[in-house]
């Protein structure tokens, strides 16, 4: 077995201080629900609402590929109500920027003041969502930052939080990878160059059961599907690189 080194978290909270109306941006996977489960512990905040971008055109969540109906499932079983970013297929950035700003717009309306995500280690990421939110004085909170990411993934097994990977780049893991159960076998087969919890987008997951779900998803696992994209802008600007970057991905089907 591994070793692991416990991590505490603690929140200081003053009593006569107003709850903090707090949003998540729920991906559905692990990431996502050990954030939930560490910021659910802020005393400081009332976490209320998951927000998801989900791709209309395939109605399901965007870059895991995972079906709305498991994801309304989840959104169930944790016990908070579910608000859907609806994308097109392929959205401009400019769409993608008008979107948002809506949306964002319309849960400062609902007198939302803070929001939580699951990042961990990606900086311009993290200042562009700062930025963005800034805007309309939405606070953001990241409640894995800047930890280990093999510590992270073995916080998140310790704790009895279960997830199955559904998306991997195929340009660094085979198909093997993809419907495999997050556990202690995956991270000691993940290849040197791979993030333990994916952070660089290796993989993506979706969990169905830990201590933040009243019950467990059920689901069984479906077909393998390789699709191709065009690899984005920046994302290696080496000459040889090939033009298309693909993505395995394993459908999970809802058990009725």
């Amino acid at each position: 077995m591994f070793s692991l080194k416990e991590t505490t978290f603690v929140f200081y909270f003053d009593s006569s201080m107003e709850l903090k109306n707090t949003y998540f941006n729920w991906s559905t996977g692990k990431d996502a629900s050990l954030a939930l489960y560490y910021l659910m512990q802020n005393e400081a905040l009332n976490v209320s609402k998951l927000v998801t971008s989900i791709n209309n055109y395939h109605d399901r969540v965007s870059m895991h590929g995972l079906r709305r109906e498991l994801l309304e499932r989840q959104a169930e079983s944790v016990g908070l109500p579910l608000t859907t970013i609806e994308l097109p297929q392929e959205p401009s950035m400019e769409e993608y920027a008008v979107i948002m700003e809506k949306t964002v717009a319309d849960l400062k309306s609902q007198n939302y003041t803070d929001c939580g995500f699951g990042d961990i280690h990606l900086e311009d990421l993290r200042e562009y969502r700062e930025k963005q939110l800034a805007s309309h004085e939405i606070t953001c909170h990241f409640p894995l930052w800047k930890r280990d990411t093999k510590e992270i993934i073995e916080d998140f097994i310790r704790l009895g939080f279960k997830a199955v990977v559904v998306c991997i780049k195929s340009e660094l893991l085979d198909e093997s990878f993809v419907g495999r159960e997050i556990d202690e076998s995956f991270i000691n087969d993940l290849p040197e160059n791979v993030d333990p919890c994916g952070e660089n987008g290796e993989f993506h997951t979706f969990c169905y059961d830990g201590p933040i779900f009243s019950k467990a998803i059920d689901f069984h696992i479906g077909e393998n599907v390789l699709r191709e994209y065009n690899r984005p802008k920046g994302d290696d600007d080496h000459p040889d690189a090939p033009s298309k970057v693909g993505f395995w991905f394993c459908d999970l089907v809802p058990k009725q």
